[in-house]
């Protein structure tokens, strides 16, 4: 693995309502390599997606990035203007999000979508146009290329969309693509041919990813790293094989003890008991303790990190043995 050329670190992102303060994102902090994809899995409400949106500088009132430092080869981004991170958006870091509708827009073919996307940041022919985009089609595996690219989007499967639009996210050639949770409303062929496009792209091309997603059996296929959050913190860290295989902290297992694939045929699925607590009223100690069959007083104080290898960090005083 290369070094990293993408760094979080702090990152507080909250939201100010007139109920309180929202801390949707708390001290996040992790890093990213060329040709790496992260995975970052948590259930609902646990701040993958702020997180994601946070490193597009998209977060809208009432929220804001409080504190913290994103950079892109050493450059800050947290510090830009809206405008400046305009140049960033596409061209350096490309987000793809779940409903492809939310990013198509169904009155235009896709060939102009397409164009308009590489003419926003470059003044090339549209002969070129025309080429980089039937590249694009071809590298997610699209047949026909030509006929697609002339199609209006409500004429496509909802696959073949989601294939249009990580299509578009890499005319730009950037640096990372963010995915939030792109291949859940799939079925599940098409979801593996996707991420084997994917994944073979990254490896080819050097990309890195950050894939943010609620399924833990996506990323033991897709991921190098997996990051397990929980009402916006960071639980556990560590490489695909050290959080699937040997997973420390108690909400990470049970994560993995709700994956289908994990129960036997026929049996109840497996649920995690008990609700997230109010991003409102946080307290300082772990926020899965109210959750966790392993609680005890001390979690209600404040959880440092532990180091269980170089790549392995849990936040838990009551972790599972090895």
């Amino acid at each position: 693995m290369t070094d990293p050329f993408f760094r979080v670190d702090n990152l507080n992102t909250w939201f100010f309502t007139r109920q309180g303060v929202i801390k949707s994102v708390r001290d996040i902090s992790f890093e990213l390599s060329r040709g790496e994809v992260l995975g970052i899995v948590g259930e609902s409400g646990s701040g993958k997606s702020v997180t994601g949106m946070s490193i597009m500088g998209q977060i809208d009132e009432p929220g804001r990035i409080v504190s913290g430092s994103i950079a892109l080869d050493g450059e800050e981004l947290t510090t830009l203007s809206f405008e400046e991170m305009r140049h960033y958006r596409g061209k350096r870091i490309a987000m793809v999000f779940q409903n492809p509708l939310m990013t198509l827009n169904p009155l235009m073919r896709v060939r102009d979508q397409m164009y308009e996307a590489i003419g926003e940041h470059e003044n090339i022919s549209r002969k070129d146009m025309h080429d980089r985009c039937i590249e694009a089609l071809k590298a997610v595996g699209i047949p026909s290329p030509d006929e697609r690219l002339n199609a209006y989007p409500h004429e496509m499967s909802g696959g073949m969309r989601q294939r249009v639009v990580i299509a578009i996210a890499l005319l730009l050639g950037p640096d990372m693509i963010i995915a939030d949770e792109p291949t859940t409303a799939l079925d599940v062929t098409i979801q593996a041919q996707i991420i084997y496009h994917i994944r073979r792209l990254i490896d080819e091309h050097g990309l890195g990813m950050i894939w943010i997603t609620h399924d833990l059996s996506t990323l033991s296929e897709l991921a190098d790293r997996i990051m397990v959050m929980y009402a916006g913190a960071t639980m556990e860290i560590g490489t695909t094989e050290e959080i699937i295989g040997g997973a420390r902290h108690p909400y990470t297992r049970k994560l993995l003890d709700s994956v289908p694939s994990r129960n036997v045929p026929g049996q109840k699925l497996n649920q995690i008991p008990g609700n997230m607590p109010s991003l409102l009223a946080l307290g300082e100690g772990c926020p899965f303790a109210s959750r966790c069959d392993r609680a005890a007083d001390i979690c209600s104080e404040p959880v440092p990190a532990i180091q269980l290898s170089a790549t392995h960090h849990i936040w838990c005083y009551h972790p599972f043995e090895d």
